[in-house]
């Protein structure tokens, strides 16, 4: 399912992506998945590969991982990639918002899994629940961050706790949540409108990540036309990703932006 995943949104996308098996719990607790993504990072900015043309995405645990990654380079004083799209992400591993037992009715994760799932990741070991989450980082200086959530799921009140913790950090965030939806909605592909929209806007938000790269002049590695074409019809980031109707965190890190912040 996962891989199929995967497959799904690089033809949406029409991206390579490059997916790490990252050691998992309950076999693995923490900090062996961060570990992992970081050692990753680390290796494919050594073959060549500049920050500035990776973006990090992943979806409910991978979500958790991926800003957890984004908090790790930042306090390791290490290059940020160019953008870092988290779809349904796992912001807090204990617990927090009504939504997370609230929509267990509607979702398909459910949420005392959550809570089983922090106690693997902690393994016995005396963290609290703020070292191991998103929640319990700062974010000030990251790369911009795109959120991708839904009105039904049982993570949705956490995710909106972070985005505007995160904004109230410095940092860049977008926040989309989708009436009506569940736990990563995504899968669902061309069958369902509301999938097919958060697709488009995964893609149009890394367009603006491209264009911003030129316009502020970073030279990025392996030039292709889409870079040039952004570049030639002058267009500007507030064009390429407006806020929605779906928007309901907008700080993004253009100021051409549509909608104010909120």
């Amino acid at each position: 399912m996962t891989r199929n995943f995967i497959a799904m949104l690089a033809h949406r996308l029409q991206v390579r992506i490059f997916s790490l098996e990252y050691r998992m719990t309950p076999e693995h607790a923490h900090p062996a998945q961060l570990d992992d993504a970081l050692s990753a990072y680390r290796r494919l900015v050594t073959t060549g590969i500049a920050p500035s043309d990776l973006i990090l995405c992943g979806d409910s645990a991978g979500g958790h991982l991926v800003l957890m990654t984004l908090a790790a380079l930042r306090a390791a004083e290490l290059p940020q990639p160019l953008l870092a799209i988290a779809i349904s992400p796992w912001t807090y591993i204990g617990r927090l918002g009504e939504s997370q037992f609230g929509n267990d009715r509607y979702d398909m994760v459910q949420g005392y899994q959550t809570l089983q799932y922090g106690k693997w990741l902690k393994g016995g070991a005396d963290y609290t629940d703020a070292a191991l989450s998103p929640m319990g980082q700062d974010f000030g200086g990251t790369a911009p961050l795109y959120i991708q959530a839904d009105d039904k799921e049982i993570l949705v009140d956490m995710i909106r706790a972070f985005a505007k913790q995160a904004v109230g950090q410095g940092a860049g965030v977008r926040l989309d949540v989708w009436a009506h939806m569940t736990h990563e909605f995504h899968a669902y592909g061309d069958t369902e409108p509301a999938s097919r929209h958060a697709i488009a806007r995964m893609r149009q938000a890394m367009d603006w990540a491209v264009a911003q790269r030129r316009a502020d002049g970073a030279r990025p590695h392996g030039d292709t036309t889409q870079d040039h074409a952004f570049a030639e019809a002058g267009q500007t980031g507030g064009g390429l990703f407006p806020a929605v109707d779906e928007t309901e965190v907008d700080a993004w890190p253009d100021a051409r932006s549509t909608a104010p912040a909120k």
